[in-house]
């Protein structure tokens, strides 16, 4: 009997520590349970969506995830252009439309009549139209630049170390590629450190946005991760705290922004400069006018003199 008693307070013990370890390390808000392990999280109306927590969630998943709770009263907290096509979003969060992969559709709406092309990071890459605007195809991107702005520090760094450093706490952080960090350029003055992490054109595999997204956050104080814990190069035993981050995106072809693009107020200032240079032009003519009419009626005043 009492080795019966024993092997059932064996088992019970086995399934409270397997429930334990069931849990999504790299996801925050999942909820996971079952045998196997099954990790999920709510987005839509409502809906559940099974994740892979071997690996960073796909962006389109994260956000999907963010607007729920955002909408649910939820918690949420969690050196310029590298080319002349690189953009940055400045859209912000929307609720996104993804494919069964966590991959961002061409065409985004938001759940509303205002539609518009995003690349694969999930960013605007075109004016908004409406729903019969055509997006053909997602359009890859393959570089990112991020620009980093540390606190201060008791020390000075050695640049000539912070490119391992920064790419070494890439991969230990988001499990990602250290070899894709191609260049880090670092002004000691500004504590700004910009960071080019790119693939060669055509990687359908290295998912550049995952990384960027996660790293936003954990910049930002908001890490989407259980483990709470920062972004932090370290150099020569000094750990560099971010307290800024700005990502530009550069994609296989170039974005499709046009006039259009311009907001109101730039726009209002552009119509007020055509105004008064038009007005300006205007009293120009209205004064050489009367200067000839001037100039040809002095003559006639002397021959009747």
């Amino acid at each position: 009997m009492k080795i019966w008693i024993a092997l059932l307070l064996a088992t019970f013990a086995v399934g409270v520590s397997a429930q334990d370890q069931c849990i999504c390390d790299s996801f925050k808000w999942a909820t996971c349970g079952g045998t196997p392990c099954q990790c999920s999280v709510t987005v839509g109306t409502g809906e559940n969506q099974n994740l892979d927590c071997s690996k960073l969630i796909p962006k389109c998943f994260l956000m999907k995830a963010e607007m729920f709770r955002a909408r649910h009263g939820l918690s949420t907290r969690t050196g310029g252009k590298p080319v002349d096509t690189a953009f940055v979003d400045n859209d912000g969060i929307y609720d996104p439309d993804c494919d069964a992969n966590g991959a961002f559709r061409a065409k985004q709406c938001n759940n509303t009549e205002v539609c518009w092309c995003v690349n694969s990071a999930g960013v605007r890459r075109t004016d908004k139209g409406d729903k019969s605007l055509r997006c053909e195809k997602l359009v890859e991107t393959y570089w990112v630049r991020l620009e980093l702005k540390h606190k201060a520090v008791n020390n000075a760094v050695d640049a000539a170390k912070l490119q391992d450093a920064v790419a070494t706490a890439i991969q230990n952080r988001y499990s990602f590629d250290k070899t894709l960090v191609k260049e880090v350029q670092y002004d000691p003055k500004a504590r700004l450190i910009v960071v080019d992490v790119q693939k060669e054109k055509g990687d359908r595999k290295a998912d550049l946005s995952r990384m960027a997204y996660y790293m936003e956050k954990d910049v930002k104080v908001l890490p989407l991760f259980k483990d709470q814990a920062k972004f932090e190069p370290s150099v020569d035993g000094q750990k560099l705290e971010m307290e800024n981050i700005l990502v530009y995106y550069v994609d296989e072809e170039a974005p499709t922004f046009t006039m259009k693009r311009l907001t109101g107020g730039v726009i209002a200032v552009i119509v007020v400069v055509m105004l008064a240079v038009a007005a300006g032009l205007l009293v120009l003519f209205l004064k050489r006018r009367r200067e000839q009419r001037y100039s040809k009626a002095e003559p006639r005043e002397l021959e009747a003199m």
